[in-house]
């Protein structure tokens, strides 16, 4: 099917915007920027704002677009006039700070980059020579953005620390008869609600700090002018990556916990008591971590354990696994999130507010969408109506993220979750063997190279 487009032409043929149903689907980059730059009886749709903020990164750097709009709303005001310009750019200027309220506070990590700080004191300095009340509003607005910044290198660091903490591995760990004096989860919280509650806490914690960008920031071009090495190159999606690792964390904790018990009796309790977890975190909405206990106890040292899984009833296990199959596209979750989503809408309480995605299927479906579309199309246009679709993703992951956890924190079984150690695959399948000795030669030598 054709569809019928509507051209807007404006004076300069590379300024061309392309319509359908009132629906912008392709422009010229530099229309798309022209589009941003606010009037005097104009200001760009907020949608808009945001779709082109996000996705302009996989064609220009951030600090090249603020220069340009920038240096666009100053040049438009210019009439040869001085007085007549001052009285012009004093009109536009709630405007430009209007625009760049919403950059820095959507898109608060672009501004780690010297550059985009250097236009922002450039551009602070230009609005006080032409208005008071707008001047204030940009110092109130670099204030906010310098406190977000800060929470992010001191949560940066925080997790820095706490990786560190967990990676230093006492000796206990390095055999299972040792290792089976240390506490255990059961010892720290026998409540599956409770548990996950606190994974739920840590969950929304690390999702707070992904900035929308990082999404997009996978797939941009990288500046050949940014040294590699640099602090801006090195953290572009630092949240997102480290975010990933809480799962694989996850997962792995949940494999040591079950592999770690010398007795039969004792694994099978931790394995019930983490599927009441797993559970709990799918009424709550908490799908990611929902995850990382399946895949912790699908994990092959795990799984091998018959004589253990036999004195467990699954039934409610194979439920959970039969929401997260990832046959047909994770149809099932998809479902399961649809109506997550649907009661956080019509939340009346802080739980039901609660959407925590499996978070690596949402990167994936935004991979996929990148990857399947163009992103210029023939005419050399950009073609919006991908970037539309990338921002609709991206947007209800922003509103997933802000949910404040209604829950009450227990230090203890935080710090317990982020920071006790953890086997590696190594460590774990040679458990799972001391635990349920090798069922076949292909098991035996695999713990003999092990050992």
């Amino acid at each position: 099917m054709v569809l019928e487009k509507r051209i807007l032409t404006t004076p300069s043929d590379s300024l061309k915007m392309c319509y359908h149903d009132n629906s912008l689907v392709s422009a010229s980059l530099e229309a798309l920027i022209q589009h941003l730059v606010p009037t005097v009886d104009y200001y760009p749709d907020r949608s808009y704002v945001f779709t082109f903020l996000l996705s302009s990164r996989l064609f220009l750097p951030p600090y090249e677009l603020m220069t340009r709009v920038c240096h666009l709303c100053v040049e438009q005001q210019r009439s040869g006039d001085a007085l007549l310009d001052k009285i012009r750019f004093r009109e536009v200027a709630p405007k430009l700070v209007q625009l760049l309220t919403e950059w820095t506070e959507t898109f608060p990590y672009d501004f780690r980059d010297e550059r985009m700080m250097r236009c922002l004191k450039d551009m602070t300095l230009h609005v006080a020579r032409g208005d008071e009340y707008s001047w204030r509003a940009m110092q109130q607005m670099t204030q906010r953005l310098i406190k977000r910044l800060s929470a992010l290198g001191q949560y940066e660091e925080a997790v820095a620390a706490l990786n560190a903490a967990a990676m230093e591995r006492p000796a206990s760990l390095k055999s299972k008869q040792a290792s089976a004096q240390r506490s255990d989860v059961l010892s720290m919280c026998d409540d599956p609600f409770v548990l996950a509650q606190q994974l739920t806490h840590i969950e929304l914690d690390r999702l707070s700090f992904i900035g929308p960008e990082e999404f997009i920031q996978t797939f941009a071009m990288k500046d050949p002018l940014e040294n590699h090495k640099g602090f801006f190159r090195k953290r572009k999606t630092s949240n997102l990556e480290a975010y990933v690792s809480w799962f694989n964390r996850l997962s792995y904790l949940v494999a040591t916990e079950i592999c770690m018990p010398m007795k039969k009796k004792h694994r099978a309790r931790i394995i019930e008591f983490f599927i009441d977890v797993a559970q709990e975190c799918f009424n709550i909405g908490n799908f990611n971590s929902l995850m990382a206990i399946i895949t912790g106890m699908n994990m092959s040292p795990v799984a091998r354990l018959k004589k253990t899984w036999n004195k467990v009833n699954t039934d409610k296990f194979e439920i959970l696994e039969h929401q997260m199959d990832p046959s047909s596209n994770f149809s099932n979750y998809r479902t399961a999130l649809r109506g997550a989503t649907q009661r956080s809408e019509t939340a009346h309480s802080s739980q039901e507010k609660i959407v925590i995605p499996f978070f690596s299927l949402l990167i994936k479906d935004i991979y996929f969408l990148n990857e399947g579309c163009a992103s210029r199309l023939p005419n050399g246009h950009i073609n919006f109506e991908k970037l539309w679709e990338l921002a609709k993703q991206v947007s209800e992951f922003l509103v997933w993220r802000q949910v404040v956890c209604p829950f009450d924190r227990d230090r203890r079984i935080l710090q317990y979750l982020v920071t006790t150690p953890i086997f590696t695959e190594d460590e774990l399948h040679l458990a799972s063997y001391e635990s349920e000795g090798p069922e076949n030669n292909m098991e035996k030598d695999s713990r003999r190279s092990l050992r």
